[in-house]
C-alpha cells in the first residue's frame, strides 16, 4: 500500500515546525501516521509582542528555515502543503512583507490566519476514540502567542480566541482584560465549575503528558498532577529545571507560563481530567489537505 504525503508548516510564536504525514487509505478509513517531524525554534514573538515588527535577523532566519522545508518537501515528492502563521506574524507590522519575501524567494506561500481560524482547523477533527466524555469537551490550545478555545456539546460549537500565550506571558504582554475576557467567555457558556474534561494541545502539554501520566496506556493526566508539577517547577531555576526534566532550553522557560494558562482554565472550569493526543494545527492542516485532495479527485472522475 503506497502512502500519500502531504506538509504541514506552522509558524508559531515560540517555533516553526514542520510536519510530513503519511495517509494510508484502508477499507477502514485513512490512516495517518506522522513521519518527518521537525522543530526550528526561532521565537518570533520575541519581536513582535515587544518591538512589534519581526527583526531583519530573525527574518533572515524564517528565509534560511523555509528554504530547508522547500527541499526537503521537493525530495519527498509530496501531493501538497499549507503554511499557516498564527500569533507572532498576526501582531507583527511587517508580517504580509515578510510573507511576500518568503514568497519571492523560497516559493512557499504562507498564509497568515486569524485565531478564529486557528481555533477550526485544531478543533475541526472528530474526537479521538480513546475519550469517553463526547458530548461535552473543551478544547484548549496553549501555543506562544495565543489561547484558542473551543467548546464542543451535541448542539453546538463555540471558539474563541486570546492573546494569552507563553511568550507574551514571559515578557508581561498578557492585558489584564484578557483574562477577564477569558472568564466570561467561560462563564457565557456556563464552563465555571462544570468539570468539564479538556483537551489539551500544544508542546508543552504534550511535554507534560509524555513525562507525567502515570502508565503508557493512558490519554490523560489529572489536573492533580497538572498542580503538583507546576510546584516541583516554580521551586526550580531555569539551568535546573534542564537538568532535572531533561529539557531543551527553549522548552524550560515556556513550561512554567504555560501550566499557569492552563490552571487558569482549569481552576475556572474545576476539571479534573485533561486529554493530550497530540494533536495540533499541524495535524489539523494535513486532514484538510487530505479532505481537498479527495474532493479534486472525486471531480476527476
Amino acid at each position: 500500500m503506497k502512502p500519500l504525503k502531504f506538509g504541514s508548516i506552522d509558524i508559531g510564536s515560540n517555533a516553526i515546525r514542520f510536519l510530513l504525514t503519511y495517509v494510508f487509505e484502508t477499507e477502514n478509513g485513512p490512516f495517518f501516521r506522522k513521519g518527518i517531524l521537525l522543530r526550528v525554534p526561532l521565537r518570533l514573538g520575541e519581536d513582535a509582542f515587544t518591538l512589534g515588527r519581526i527583526s531583519i535577523e530573525k527574518e533572515k532566519q524564517m528565509v534560511d528555515t523555509m528554504l530547508s522545508f522547500k527541499h526537503l518537501m521537493a525530495s519527498q515528492n509530496i501531493i501538497a502543503y499549507k503554511a499557516y502563521a498564527t500569533s507572532a506574524m498576526r501582531d507583527a507590522v511587517n508580517g504580509p512583507v515578510i510573507v511576500e519575501h518568503i514568497k519571492n524567494k523560497c516559493n512557499i506561500q504562507i498564509d497568515i490566519i486569524s485565531g478564529d481560524q486557528e481555533a477550526n482547523v485544531i478543533s475541526g477533527e472528530e474526537l479521538p476514540k480513546f475519550i469517553k466524555e463526547k458530548e461535552r469537551i473543551l478544547y484548549m490550545d496553549v501555543g506562544g502567542g495565543s489561547t484558542e478555545l473551543t467548546y464542543h456539546n451535541k448542539k453546538k460549537t463555540h471558539r474563541e480566541s486570546f492573546n494569552i500565550g507563553t511568550i507574551r506571558y514571559m515578557y508581561d504582554q498578557v492585558e489584564k482584560d484578557e483574562f477577564k475576557r477569558l472568564k466570561s467567555w467561560l462563564k457565557e457558556y456556563k464552563l465555571i465549575d462544570s468539570e468539564i474534561p479538556i483537551l489539551g494541545s500544544g508542546g508543552n502539554i504534550n511535554k507534560i503528558y509524555k513525562m507525567k501520566r502515570r502508565r503508557n496506556s493512558d490519554f490523560h493526566i489529572t489536573s492533580n498532577t497538572l498542580k503538583a508539577f507546576y510546584s516541583e517547577l516554580k521551586e526550580l531555576s531555569y539551568s535546573e529545571r534542564i537538568v532535572t526534566y531533561n529539557l531543551n532550553p527553549d522548552r524550560a522557560d515556556v513550561i512554567l507560563p504555560a501550566c499557569e494558562i492552563f490552571l487558569r482554565v482549569i481552576n475556572h472550569t474545576n476539571t479534573r481530567k485533561i486529554y493530550v493526543p497530540k494533536m495540533g494545527l499541524s495535524d489539523g492542516i494535513v486532514r484538510s489537505l487530505y479532505k481537498e485532495y479527495l474532493q479534486n479527485r472525486d471531480e476527476k472522475e
